[in-house]
């Protein structure tokens, strides 16, 4: 089965040099900046599709006859194409679970912290002349709020506790494992000094931080969202950051990605921003890639 790895980047190509294996079955890798229209040229004759951060709409996919599997590389496929749609096409999403837990955990509390001292604001008014110190938030005996105790939440709670938070969290389902107290989602919020997003996408949990929500959240508060833009209504959280109810956002994800340098996000001081890469780190990629490339060999053993 003919298989191209579509959006393999800069970073990733020599992790993918380290992770194949000669017995591996074939699959092409393509290096090249490509636009959506170019997918079904791109994909002509290949059954599988293995995709980083690419998006599929399902209009393009409808287009590349030979397509039966895209093995997405993390769990969020949902941001990027219609996972039901193209089920729909007999086309089959793969995701890949708990690659990165602790990688995109680490990165959560780095966020937290750069956000709560002020780093990058203070880092941009150094590097053009300006010295000026900023109060920080001091982050011991702070209450921690964690939406979503799946892998990741629950390494973000074993780190928060760590450097001395008050962790509690909030789960769709039971979880008497958790590590951390129980509240329902209305009192994390309002009694929260950081708020870390840690859930996945899906038609349940999309916009969950609605207009209501974001009004509901303590003020003052510091919000973390390593887990998927569409989670948050972005014009309520918007509006809550210019009115300072929100003290500051620590961003990785966003509804639109690349987010553009004229977006409202970019241009104000209450928010750090990171390009969506919480998952990225050495050992995060090699565990990732070498899991998709086991995806492959599964299907075409098939």
């Amino acid at each position: 089965m003919k298989t191209l790895f579509i959006d393999c980047n800069a970073q990733l190509a020599p992790v993918w040099q380290r992770v194949i294996r000669p017995d591996d079955p074939p699959i092409a890798v393509n290096t090249a900046p490509f636009t959506r229209g170019e997918l079904p040229r791109l994909l002509a004759g290949c059954a599988i599709c293995m995709n980083d951060h690419s998006y599929m709409p399902t209009e393009l996919v409808a287009q590349c006859d030979a397509l039966e599997h895209v093995v997405f590389l993390g769990t969020g496929a949902a941001s990027y194409m219609n996972i039901d749609e193209l089920q729909g096409l007999g086309v089959t999403v793969h995701t890949i679970k708990g690659y990165g837990d602790t990688a995109v955990a680490e990165h959560t509390i780095a966020l937290m912290l750069a956000a709560g001292r002020d780093v990058a604001r203070m880092d941009r008014g150094v590097r053009a002349g300006t010295w000026t110190p900023r109060e920080g938030m001091q982050f011991l005996a702070k209450r921690l709020g964690i939406v979503g105790l799946g892998g990741i939440g629950r390494e973000v709670a074993r780190i928060g506790r760590g450097i001395g938070m008050e962790v509690v969290a909030w789960n769709r389902t039971p979880r008497p494992d958790a590590g951390a107290t129980l509240v329902d989602l209305d009192t994390l919020l309002a009694t929260s000094d950081v708020i870390s997003l840690n859930l996945v996408l899906n038609d349940e949990t999309r916009g969950i931080i609605d207009a209501s929500r974001i009004g509901r959240i303590k003020p003052g508060a510091l919000l973390v969202n390593t887990a998927r833009g569409a989670l948050v209504d972005e014009s309520a959280l918007i509006a809550a950051l210019r009115e300072g109810r929100i003290r500051h956002a620590a961003l990785d994800v966003f509804h639109a990605e690349p987010l553009k340098p004229d977006h409202p996000l970019a241009t104000m001081d209450n928010v750090t921003l990171s390009a969506h890469a919480a998952f990225r780190t050495l050992e995060a990629s090699m565990t990732l890639l070498r899991r998709a490339i086991d995806i492959v060999r599964t299907i075409v053993a098939a």
